[in-house]
């Protein structure tokens, strides 16, 4: 077993699922729990983890849901809820949107740390879960210099 803390690593699938991978190798070697909506990620992360001759990451897949959708909201944050107590992480990070929101928030509940990082495609003002998100988080990131403030979000640098 891996030493160190226990990150769980939450994306929707698509252009934020891509970006939270550009990140992952920021904790290699750490155990890690990957959470999106797309259950065919879980095959690729596999093969991923046996290519580089690491250990399997834990992965689950939780339903596709929009602000549009208020039931599969309730689901996957139910969902998430679950996940975040069976797991236990001891930092959440998430490259948003709902399914990053709700574990960011749940997270807080089991004492993880937080870390929200809005999505590349925000450039002209930060996601409605971002906005939400921020005054949860621990660390408050967006990756567009001009949308940085005093109480944040702060800009640290852009991952693609």
């Amino acid at each position: 077993m891996q030493d160190g803390p226990k990150i769980m690593a939450v994306a929707s699938a698509g252009g934020h699922w891509v970006q939270l991978m550009r990140l992952s190798p920021a904790w290699h070697g750490l155990r890690v729990c990957y959470v999106s909506t797309d259950p065919g990620l879980g095959p690729a992360l596999r093969a991923r983890a046996e290519a580089e001759g690491v250990p399997e990451p834990g992965f689950a897949a939780v339903t596709e849901a929009s602000r549009w959708e208020k039931r599969r909201l309730l689901v996957q944050l139910l969902q998430i809820a679950l996940l975040v107590r069976r797991e236990r992480p001891d930092v959440i990070v998430t490259t948003g949107a709902a399914p990053g929101y709700f574990a960011l928030r749940v997270g807080r509940l089991f004492g993880a740390r937080t870390v929200w990082i809005d999505s590349m495609a925000n450039a002209e003002e930060l996601s409605l879960s971002g906005r939400k998100a921020g005054r949860h988080a621990d660390l408050w990131l967006t990756q567009w210099e001009h949308l940085a403030r005093p109480g944040g979000p702060q800009f640290m640098g852009s991952v693609l």
